[in-house]
């Protein structure tokens, strides 16, 4: 089940401004769009059944993470 919350805008400028904005992972943050990632994913969520599924943004996050060496 997909779960998006409201707050969760807020919450990431918030943490955008305790962050090193000149770390290496910082800027391809911002360099990588993931809407792209929320439109082919969002489809495969079920809606209203099952648990609340972990953002798409870090399963394809740390799926990025992984293969950076």
């Amino acid at each position: 089940m997909i779960n998006t919350t409201p707050s969760s805008r807020s919450l990431f400028s918030f943490l955008d401004d305790l962050l090193n904005q000149q770390h290496p992972l910082h800027k391809l943050s911002h360099k990588i769009n993931w809407s792209v990632f929320e439109k082919a994913f969002t489809p495969l969520y079920c809606s209203d059944n099952g648990r609340p599924a972990k953002p798409i943004r870090l399963m394809c996050g740390l799926l990025i993470l992984k293969h950076l060496r």
